[in-house]
């Protein structure tokens, strides 16, 4: 039987923990910020279909969850070894890369989603400014 009481103190220790994140961590609010770029362009843009709604939306997921778990191995690669070591600094190095490339193929991604929708209008626009 699920528990509805149960189920609800795990949400809220959920919602504590990206609250924590999105405190301390900047890249995190940096990327909340875009999250929302994308989803405001998402409900802008009548003429996106469902599957490159769900693409973006994926797309935003991975980059915040794998900085959620960028910031959970980082704190306990400090608590295992709290001096900075050669090996702490590779695994964060290689996390903060693994962040990287997924934000950099997000981009990519909305770039070729969203532009076929953008390009018409700010072609339109670009000949009422020019002429």
């Amino acid at each position: 039987m699920i528990s509805l009481k149960r189920f609800w103190k795990s949400f809220i220790h959920a919602v504590r923990g990206i609250v924590r994140i999105a405190e301390e961590e900047q890249s995190f609010r940096l990327q909340m910020l875009a999250a929302a770029m994308v989803f405001g362009l998402m409900i802008v843009m009548p003429t996106l279909q469902i599957w490159e709604r769900v693409t973006l939306t994926l797309m935003v997921g991975a980059v915040l969850v794998l900085e959620i778990v960028n910031s959970i191995l980082e704190r306990l690669a400090d608590a295992v070894e709290p001096r900075v070591s050669p090996m702490v600094k590779e695994i964060k190095d290689m996390m903060a890369g693994a962040v990287l490339l997924t934000a950099i193929a997000s981009v990519f991604v909305g770039y070729l989603i969203f532009w076929p929708h953008m390009a018409p209008t700010l072609i339109r626009l670009w000949n009422i400014v020019v002429l």
